[in-house]
C-alpha cells in the first residue's frame, strides 16, 4: 500500500478500523503498561437523544392549562404523570428512571440552551458537540478538547474518552487527539490486526523528511491500535450482572457499563439514540424511544449499583433541541429551543428537580425561553467533577451550578 491509498483510506482511524505495521510496537507497549495520566476515579456518560426530543411530553408541566390548550391530543394526561413534585412529573413510560428519582439518583434541569439557538439539526448539535456559539465554528469538540488538556505533554491516550459507536463524532475530536470509537471492543482489536499489516509494515519507512500529514496518520494509527488492544485486554475483566434490554442503547450502555466495571481508565464515554424528530404522530414514537431509554439507564444503574460504582458514574443525558410549545397539525411537534437535561448518580445530593418549570407564558417566538447556558453544565462537570479546566476547554468562564 503506498502512501497515497493510506491517505486515502484515513477515514478509518474515525471508526478504529487500524493496521499494526512493527514500527508501532513501541507505542503498543507503552499503552498496554499503566497508564501515565491520573485520573480523579470520576467517570461521565454521555447519552445524546438525536433528533430533538420533545422535552415537554419527558418532564411534564401537568399542573399548567396553557399545555393541555396548546397539545390537545398529545398532552401527557395528569393522571398517568409520574410526579416529582407539585408542578412537573415524567412521562409514564420512564418508570424505571422515576425509581431513580425515588432512590435520590436523578437531578432534572430545566429550560437548557444557549443564545439564539439554531432549529437545525446538523446546526444545532455541532453548537452542542464543540460547545461553541451560535454564530461560530469550530473545528474540535469539548470531548476532545478535554482529552487534549489530558494528554498534554505525555502520549496521546485516545482510550480516555471512548464513543460506543463505529464512528466518531464531532464532540470527541480534538486538535491533537481524538477520543476512541469502539462498539465491539474484540472486533477492534481483530480489526487492528487485519491482513494488510504486512503490506504497511514494508511500506513504511520513516525519515525526517515525511509529510507532517503522513507522520500524523501514522501516529493516529499507532494510538488507536495501542488504545484497541488496551481496551480489549481491560474489557475481558468483568461480565455483566444486570439484565440489559436487547435493543440498541440497552446494548451500548452494557458495553459501557462493562469497560467501567473492568477498570479502563476512560473519564468520558459518549452514547448516541437516534428517532426524536417527532413531526407526524409523535405520541406512540416517543413513548417507544423513552421507554428504550428508561429501561436502558435503569438497568445500567443497577449494574453499577451491584458494585457500589453508582456515586462514581454519571449519566448526563440531553437533545440538541426541545420542540415547539404548540403541536402541530400532524399530532406532532416540530423544531424548538429550550430543552431539559439529566444527570443520574455520580453522587449528587439527593433526586431533586434544580431549577422552576418552564414558563409557559413568556415564550420566545412560540419557543421556550433558556435560563441556564448547557455550557454552565458542562463547566460545572468539567471543574467539579472531573477536575479539569474549564475554562481552557471551553474557550472562556461560565457558571457553574450547584450540581455537584
Amino acid at each position: 500500500m503506498n502512501r497515497r491509498n493510506f491517505l486515502k483510506q484515513s477515514a478509518f482511524t474515525t471508526a478504529g478500523t487500524m493496521l499494526i505495521p512493527h514500527f508501532l510496537k513501541a507505542y503498543e507497549m507503552q499503552a498496554l503498561g499503566q497508564p501515565s495520566i491520573a485520573s480523579t476515579g470520576k467517570v461521565l456518560v454521555v447519552v445524546q437523544l438525536s433528533g430533538g426530543n420533545d422535552g415537554l411530553n419527558t418532564v411534564v408541566p401537568y399542573r399548567n392549562d396553557i399545555y393541555y390548550q396548546e397539545r390537545p391530543t398529545i398532552a401527557i394526561r395528569p393522571e398517568k404523570v409520574l410526579t416529582l413534585n407539585d408542578e412537573i412529573g415524567l412521562h409514564p413510560a420512564m418508570t424505571p428512571l422515576k425509581a431513580l428519582y425515588d432512590e435520590g439518583l436523578l437531578t432534572v434541569i430545566n429550560n437548557v440552551g444557549y443564545p439564539n439557538p439554531d432549529r437545525s439539526h446538523f446546526r444545532s448539535m455541532d453548537i452542542w458537540q464543540t460547545a461553541s456559539d451560535s454564530d461560530k465554528y469550530l473545528r474540535t469538540g469539548w470531548v476532545g478538547r478535554y482529552l487534549d488538556a489530558a494528554c498534554s505533554g505525555k502520549e496521546q491516550q485516545p482510550f480516555r474518552t471512548v464513543e460506543v459507536d463505529d464512528t466518531l463524532s464531532l464532540a470527541m475530536k480534538g486538535s491533537n487527539s481524538n477520543g476512541l470509537a469502539v462498539l465491539d471492543p474484540k472486533k477492534l482489536y481483530n480489526q487492528t490486526r487485519g491482513n494488510l499489516v504486512t503490506g504497511l509494515s514494508h511500506s513504511h519507512n520513516q525519515t525526517s523528511e515525511e509529510p507532517e500529514s503522513v507522520a500524523y496518520l501514522y501516529k493516529t494509527l499507532a494510538e488507536t491500535v495501542s488504545s484497541a488492544a488496551y481496551v480489549y485486554d481491560k474489557s475481558k475483566v468483568y461480565s455483566n450482572t444486570a439484565t440489559y434490554p436487547n435493543h440498541e442503547l440497552g446494548n451500548r450502555l452494557k458495553t459501557v457499563a462493562q469497560l467501567i466495571q473492568s477498570g479502563v481508565t476512560t473519564s468520558i464515554y459518549y452514547v448516541s439514540i437516534s428517532g426524536f424528530d417527532t413531526h407526524i404522530n409523535q405520541p406512540g414514537q416517543q413513548e417507544r424511544l423513552l421507554g428504550q431509554y428508561a429501561e436502558a439507564v435503569g438497568a445500567f444503574m443497577t449494574d453499577l449499583k451491584a458494585t457500589g460504582r453508582q456515586n462514581d458514574v454519571m449519566l448526563m443525558t440531553f437533545s440538541e433541541f426541545g420542540r415547539r410549545v404548540k403541536q402541530n397539525a400532524s399530532n406532532g411537534t416540530d423544531h424548538g429551543t429550550a430543552n431539559n437535561v439529566f444527570l443520574i448518580g455520580g453522587g449528587l445530593p439527593s433526586g431533586r428537580v434544580l431549577n422552576e418549570a418552564p414558563n409557559l407564558t413568556k415564550l420566545t417566538d412560540g419557543d421556550l425561553t433558556y435560563s441556564v447556558d448547557f455550557r454552565q453544565i458542562y463547566a460545572t462537570l468539567l471543574h467539579d467533577y472531573l477536575g479539569a479546566d474549564d475554562v481552557a476547554i471551553l474557550g472562556r468562564k461560565f457558571d457553574g451550578l450547584k450540581i455537584v
